[in-house]
């Protein structure tokens, strides 16, 4: 497959002509949070088909962004993982969700899918490093079938996919739960108070864990104007 490049001897022109075709950026997000095998990869970017997937994934390996590994055990199977040079895009990758988090989210549309352990970067993105001061707590996210966990080491954090090995605060809430308290206006309180989710662990962990993570409403991007 031809790479096409905007010829521009300029920073940002180069990156995008390694990062800028479609898919590439949502195959660095799925990557950012730890090695994939190509299933994985495949499940969650529904609508990427399988050639187009190969051939961005021989892209990223051929631009030294992304290279082959092996799962450790008990896995023992081939997967992908970034390189260095593409684990640095992540600052990049989290400003364009903080952005979007902002400006581009709104009601989900009935032909997008969503899947919870997207959210794995998202709570990177909506972390308030000044709400965690002080706190060193592991958090354990259960959304239906999906598991991930964060944790929180005195105003930094670190999110992964899978359960933690020995969590303070496990917290178990549905999809649909879910969506509601990323950007629909539920709190975590509110939401354990209604039953929509339930919470075990340490009492302070749990106390605390409203305030670290903060998504912002979403903000119209065009503000209608009469003349005067």
């Amino acid at each position: 497959m031809e790479q096409r490049t905007y010829n521009q001897y300029c920073a940002t022109a180069r990156t995008l002509d390694l990062v800028g075709e479609r898919w590439t950026l949502l195959l660095i997000r799925e990557l950012l949070t730890g090695p994939k095998r190509f299933g994985d990869l495949q499940a969650s970017l529904r609508g990427l088909g399988t050639g187009l997937l190969a051939a961005r994934l021989k892209h990223l390996e051929r631009e030294g962004l992304a290279r082959k590994v092996t799962l450790p055990p008990p896995a023992r199977t081939a997967a992908y993982a970034l390189t260095e040079a593409g684990e640095e895009l992540g600052p990049a990758i989290l400003e364009l969700a903080r952005w979007g988090l902002k400006w581009a989210m709104d009601e989900p549309r009935a032909t997008e899918t969503f899947h919870p352990g997207w959210a794995v970067l998202g709570l990177r993105a909506g972390f308030a490093p000044e709400a965690a001061t002080g706190l060193r707590a592991v958090y354990e996210f259960r959304i239906d079938d999906e598991v991930f966990h964060a944790r929180i080491d005195d105003g930094t954090i670190e999110a992964l996919h899978g359960p933690a090995q020995h969590p303070d605060a496990t917290v178990t809430t549905s999809t649909e739960a879910f969506l509601r308290l990323t950007g629909q206006g539920l709190t975590w309180a509110e939401a354990i108070e209604s039953g929509a989710a339930s919470a075990s662990g340490d009492s302070e962990a749990l106390r605390r864990l409203g305030g670290l993570f903060r998504m912002p409403p979403p903000h119209p991007r065009r503000t209608d104007r009469t003349s005067p």
